[in-house]
């Protein structure tokens, strides 16, 4: 779909499963050449891998910790020998826990901000790093979460971290924009991904969730990788410091949504 995305270069971090898994097989089937990050998960990586080059595309699988400075370079690092050049960077590695606030340890705030925002940071620092040595209009694409506008009780180091996402993507775009360096935020809603599974594992808690969202249903990881793609295409060229809210209206309010057409929405189709 997005011709100028052929043979360029992407990172995506926690890249074998979910929502980064959807995006580096997207970026493949545009022709990119893709360095898959896990942290653990080894088969599911190696397996994408093996799919992408089957079909004639380029990957690697590079296991790093993203919390870990020295893990985080020399995967940048080995990007860069494999690829010769660095174009996109996702920062797509993320975590979330269910704990009461007022029982949460330091040690449980800290581990969901290294991941969710530290590691974020370090991904766009080491991107900008390259982009600049280029001297290449790089792109940067944050993944956070609609939890960055809606408060989540028992949720609150996910929140905070995400909405650092947030204002870390603006403030950057801001700061590099003259040398048209791009960063953009997708702040995905409902989406069934496995950090989500045990919201679904039921057909009471889907239909719960379901009907929560007021378009009336959970998202697939691909049409959060649909906007990933957008973004990191030219068609996009003058987007900067922007979080695209993909939520399905979950933001909206969703305890005030008209209910009226709940019979009537089975009758709709996106047909012509």
């Amino acid at each position: 779909m997005y011709n100028d995305l052929k043979d360029k270069v992407a990172l995506v971090t926690g890249g074998s499963s979910g929502i980064g898994k959807a995006i580096a097989e997207r970026f493949a089937a545009e022709g990119m050449k893709v360095a898959i990050n896990y942290h653990s998960g080894s088969e599911a990586a190696e397996e994408m891998v093996k799919a992408i080059k089957e079909q004639g595309g380029e990957a690697i699988a590079i296991k790093a910790d993203t919390t870990k400075e020295e893990e985080f370079l020399a995967m940048f690092k080995e990007t860069i020998d494999t690829f010769g050049a660095l174009h996109v960077m996702v920062n797509n590695a993320g975590i979330q826990k269910d704990i009461v606030s007022h029982e949460m340890t330091t040690e449980e705030f800290d581990q969901v901000m290294n991941v969710n925002l530290r590691g974020t940071f370090i991904g766009c620092r080491e991107a900008i790093k390259q982009f600049m040595k280029q001297k290449y209009k790089g792109n940067i694409i944050n993944v956070s979460s609609v939890h960055e506008i809606i408060p989540w009780p028992h949720y609150a180091q996910y929140c905070a971290s995400k909405g650092g996402v947030k204002l870390l993507t603006q403030s950057l775009a801001m700061e590099y924009a003259r040398v048209q360096i791009r960063v953009n935020n997708i702040a995905p809603g409902s989406v069934d991904t496995p950090i989500n599974a045990a919201n679904f594992d039921t057909e009471e808690k889907k239909k719960g969730a379901e009907d929560f969202v007021p378009m009336g249903y959970v998202a697939e990881p691909a049409e959060m990788a649909n906007i990933a793609a957008f973004l990191a295409s030219k068609e996009s060229k003058y987007i900067t410091g922007q979080t695209i809210v993909s939520d399905g209206g979950l933001s909206l309010y969703p305890s005030h949504r008209n209910w009226e057409y709940d019979e009537l929405a089975a009758e709709f189709t996106d047909e012509i």
